[in-house]
């Protein structure tokens, strides 16, 4: 067991072996059980009471999650354990189940270099637990397998060992096909969990025990004593034999990498510069005495400190008053304070060596993602991309108008604390518009905006977010600048389903295109673009990619910079309804440029770019397109009948009818829109029975019948004019 004297003292003395540190995480489905497991692996370490694990959920410190009971915010701890006579510093980070909280649980991925996947015994791998390891296999996060709640199989179906050996069957098979789909090529075979190597355990969290083949071997017990003891309520006796703490912590010991043998092949996903250059170098081989870098995973507003930035540091040495410049905000600061996380507190410390998880005191213009550095012109990380884009918005405004420039404030503050909350702020309309992944997303921010920043505050019904596209290739058309002497000869076109895809799963990245990129240019040219166009590329935003097509136009590299900025300008507000433009190749087939750079400048470019392009889409077909969810609804058999009605009530299709485990399981599409209080409409259609999860979202065309009607309830919110016909075919 691990030891309980002056932990601080022994993590102080791990965090410079890092042989002896292991970055982990929890993940799973909501409800499946990771806080109590993290409360069990507190206890072990000696930082909560045995006695109470398991019902003090002591990293669910924040009141709102208490009172909702669900994991809302990643919550970090450091502790040791010890095996084989060594002791082992892990860094432990809970996560949320909750689909709406997906992006903490992507954040807290590019911190950790391996997760136990935690799955229900009888639920098994739900669409969350797919959605959270696809995650982690993204981040190049080697996974493990823990199969949480066996004492269920005994006490509500009744399995015999050999039903239940079958059951777990399933789900590691279930585990390991999502692994094999999604994981590197060059890790998938050696990532697969296995009952045979000890990567997989099964246990009750709850009850505080746990074992794999390696415990069975060693203490004898068996399904067979499992099934006994659960039934006689000895469950007690199982912890005392086989605790919990040991078999997950020793299999994370054993099977998940140390952060030096991470980075050594983390980094080539995680950052993009040059391997032998002295940040390379540094990077790859985590060079404790190399140039300080890490990345920002998390930022916290502390009403006592200020901003708290949770950090990897992959490079380099950290001490209090190092000097570090934010790539993305481009300044520089001094860290005030660095501390080691224990859940609700912070431990203080004076240096912190590259491989630890830490907090930072003093990165006042952090956001999550943001790569910090001593090194001024790095190559920052690859940005953090979620899954699952902001598809519910709600207007919001102070119920005391003098609290406006607050609430603004307190807006900006919580856009920065959480990357997957949009904030809009209109200057014109006086309209504040705050967009999350779902109702439950916008309520908690609700409830804290209030709480924590003091501003009460009116908010409307939801509003569903759009966005535009193009369906056919437009006519050359010319943008002019106010001047009228530059112009510009755009195309737009609408891009492949593959290039979409790819930038929605975050393989492709967003922003400014370096010259002759290969890896992209390979890519786009696989997903079918032409290569002349794929080799021109030279800005992608909001999954629109920029193309400078031109032949001879010597001040076209000049202006590029307002160039793209008018570009951006086009596709944030789109023609149809001033909503993002998706899924668009915009390009420059030619321009004539005065001569004068004073009369080429960016009041004459921008709006030439803009309006050229907004044009061009106007005689491409435009469309709009709606979020669509794709879920998966469980409910008794008997209730079939009335989910199947709802489902076509709804707008939605019917994908699948099947069954499990004594249950009808419905995979459904069904638009955003029509999804508002379906919780609990299906709750009464199936008495309380029916529950549904998100598997996943994606924009769909709007069906055409309704394109009018839409754009004019956008418009109408927006001030804008109305239109009475569809644009120009």
């Amino acid at each position: 067991m691990a030891k309980k004297v002056d932990m601080k003292e022994h993590i102080l003395q791990l965090m410079h072996r890092p042989e002896r540190i292991k970055n982990m995480g929890i993940v799973a489905h909501v409800d499946h059980g990771k806080t109590t497991t993290c409360d069990s692996l507190l206890a072990g370490a000696g930082i909560i009471s045995d006695e109470l694990a398991g019902d003090q959920t002591w990293l669910d410190y924040d009141q709102i999650e208490r009172d909702r009971g669900v994991t809302i915010k990643s919550a970090n701890v450091s502790m040791v354990h010890e095996y084989q006579g060594d002791e082992y510093l892990i860094n432990l980070i809970d996560t949320p189940g909750h689909v709406d909280f997906g992006g903490e649980v992507t954040r807290a991925l590019r911190a950790v270099d391996g997760v136990i996947v935690l799955t229900d015994a009888v639920e098994g791998v739900m669409p969350q637990t797919e959605t959270v390891l696809r995650q982690a296999l993204k981040e190049y996060v080697r996974p493990m397998l823990y199969i949480n709640k066996v004492d269920r199989f005994v006490r509500e179906l009744k399995y015999t060992p050999e039903q239940m050996q079958a059951r777990f069957i399933n789900i590691i098979n279930d585990v390991n096909n999502i692994i094999h789909h999604y994981a590197p090529s060059e890790l998938r075979e050696k990532w697969k969990v296995s009952v045979q190597d000890g990567s997989v355990a099964f246990g009750s969290s709850y009850f505080k025990w746990a074992t794999n083949v390696e415990v069975m071997k060693r203490t004898g017990i068996g399904f067979a004593e499992i099934i006994q003891k659960v039934q006689e309520e000895k469950q007690d006796e199982l912890h005392q034999r086989t605790p919990l703490t040991d078999t997950l912590l020793t299999m994370v010991i054993r099977h998940l990498p140390d952060p030096r043998t991470a980075q050594s092949y983390r980094m080539k996903y995680l950052w993009r510069g040059d391997p032998e250059s002295v940040v390379g170098k540094s990077l790859t081989s985590m060079d404790t005495k190399g140039p300080v870098i890490g990345c920002v995973t998390k930022v916290v507003n502390d009403p006592h400190a200020g901003l708290v930035a949770a950090v990897r540091l992959f490079s380099g040495t950290l001490r209090n008053g190092t000097s570090v410049r934010l790539l993305g905000a481009k300044i520089r600061t001094n860290i005030s304070q660095i501390a080691i996380y224990k859940g609700p507190f912070r431990l203080m410390v004076d240096e912190i060596p590259a491989g630890n998880i830490l907090a930072i005191v003093g990165l006042n213009d952090a956001e999550s993602g943001e790569t910090i550095s001593e090194v001024d012109d790095m190559e920052p990380f690859e940005s953090i991309t979620h899954l699952f884009e902001p598809v519910v918005t709600k207007s919001i405004e102070p119920k005391q108008p003098k609290e406006l420039p607050k609430l603004i404030n307190a807006l900006k503050d919580i856009a920065r604390e959480d990357p997957c909350i949009k904030v809009t702020i209109n200057q014109e309309t006086g309209e504040n518009l705050i967009c999350g992944l779902g109702e439950l997303h916008l309520e908690v921010w609700q409830t804290r905006l209030e709480r924590d920043w003091k501003v009460n505050v009116n908010v409307s019904q939801p509003i569903v977010v759009y966005r535009e596209t193009v369906t056919k290739l437009s006519p050359e058309v010319e943008g002019k600048s106010p001047n009228k002497h530059n112009k510009f000869y755009i195309t737009v076109e609408p891009l492949s389903e593959e290039v979409r895809n790819a930038m929605s799963e975050g393989r492709l990245r967003e922003g400014e295109v370096r010259k002759k990129d290969e890896e992209l240019i390979k890519t786009l040219v696989g997903f079918g673009m032409e290569s002349d166009v794929a080799k021109k590329v030279k800005f992608i935003h909001s999954q629109c990619i920029l193309a400078d097509v031109t032949k001879g136009q010597v001040h076209l590299p000049e202006i590029m910079e307002t160039v793209i900025e008018g570009f951006r300008e086009a596709v944030d507000t789109g023609p149809l309804a001033k909503e993002k433009v998706s899924g668009i190749l915009v390009k420059i087939v030619d321009c004539k440029l005065h001569e004068d750079a004073i009369h080429r400048g960016p009041a004459q470019v921008i709006p030439a770019m803009r309006d050229g392009i907004r044009n061009a889409m106007v005689s491409a077909d435009p469309l709009l397109l709606e979020p669509v969810q794709k879920i998966r609804i469980d409910a008794p058999y008997e209730f079939m009948g009335s989910v199947a009605s709802m489902v076509n009530q709804r707008r939605g299709r019917t994908i699948e009818i099947k069954e499990e485990r004594g249950s009808s399981v419905v995979i459904a599409e069904m638009p955003v829109s029509e999804m508002f209080g379906y919780t609990g409409d299906l709750r009464g259609a199936t008495q309380g029975k029916g529950f549904w999860s998100l598997i996943d979202s994606k924009f769909k065309p709007l069906p055409r019948s309704k394109i009018i009607e839409t754009i004019n309830d956008i418009r109408k919110r927006k001030g804008l004019e109305l239109i009475e016909a569809p644009p120009a075919q």
